[in-house]
């Protein structure tokens, strides 16, 4: 009698196989779209239409390569604006660190009115960059102003901060760390919270003070932080334009025009779109640079494992 013929055996699938999904891939979608639309495009833009000559001369754009990139460097203004702009970030980013980690220190306590003094300070921040720069137009008029009224009351001679291109970035620096120390103060009281106790019970038991315990185990082990904050102290360095636009307009005599105004008052003032283009790659550069720098070169030595 013939047998009938038999399904070949199937081979059983190996336990723990990974099993391709498509489930992941599909949650990143919205992300990679907003990165893609919000940042990878508008870089893309700004190089291309950097290599046109976009301007009231130039209605319709006129390929030119890289003449936009000579002539920006051939701009004494522009090289004032950068010049500007690198002065504004040293003085700025250390001082916001330095005053934010002091902030942290002394109200990373239990005191009875802890919570209104961590208001207080971190209510600058909440004030839109607008407001706040008027309410500086006022602290600083040479006439009324509180801190001239001030200056007279003991003697001194009123000053013109912001009339003055000696004073003038002087002052906006001020505003710049005023607004932003008290924001970066909660990074630095949720780090220390976060801190083991069991290390400070230990320096307190070898006889270690309050400030050796800051210097060799607070300060190393919120690395990290400072990182953070000073890697957004330096971007917000770089794109500060609201404080620039209501209290100066860049003056006097271009001494408080930062990059990003630039690029705005050659866009948008002058009409000269390629200017701006190839103003607005430098400033992605720069960036990115400082970024490639703190991925592999600071990064690594400021995490403990």
């Amino acid at each position: 009698m013939a047998q009938l013929p038999t399904a070949p055996a199937r081979t059983p699938k190996r336990k723990g196989a990974p099993r391709f999904s498509w489930g992941p891939y599909l949650l990143l979608l919205p992300s990679v779209g907003l990165l893609t639309l919000f940042t990878l495009w508008p870089m893309v833009s700004s190089l291309w239409s950097a290599l046109f000559l976009s301007d009231l001369a130039h209605p319709e754009p006129e390929f030119a390569g890289l003449a936009n990139f000579a002539t920006l460097f051939a701009d004494d203004h522009f090289r004032q604006a950068l010049t500007n702009t690198v002065l504004f970030a040293i003085g700025t980013i250390p001082l916001t660190v330095a005053l934010a980690l002091l902030l942290a220190t002394q109200l990373n306590r239990k005191l009875r009115s802890v919570s209104l003094l961590r208001a207080a300070f971190f209510y600058p921040t909440m004030l839109p960059l607008v407001s706040a720069a008027t309410i500086w137009n006022f602290m600083y008029n040479p006439l009324y102003g509180p801190i001239n009224l001030a200056v007279k009351a003991f003697g001194g001679e009123a000053q013109n901060f912001l009339g003055s291109s000696k004073l003038a970035l002087l002052a906006i620096m001020f505003v710049s760390v005023w607004k932003d120390a008290g924001y970066f103060m909660l990074f630095y009281l949720a780090g220390m919270q976060n801190l083991p106790t069991d290390v400070y019970e230990a320096a307190e038991l070898e006889g270690a003070g309050r400030w050796h315990q800051f210097r060799t185990i607070t300060f190393p082990l919120l690395m990290p932080t400072t990182l953070f904050v000073a890697t957004i102290s330096f971007i917000n360095a770089f794109k500060t334009v609201d404080q620039i636009f209501v209290m100066t307009g860049g003056g006097p005599d271009n001494s408080t025009s930062l990059l990003l105004y630039y690029i705005f008052e050659q866009t948008f003032a002058f009409f000269n779109k390629g200017i701006g283009a190839a103003a607005s790659v430098v400033l992605i550069l720069i960036l990115l640079m400082a970024a490639l720098f703190n991925h592999f070169v600071v990064d690594k030595k400021v995490h403990y494992e």
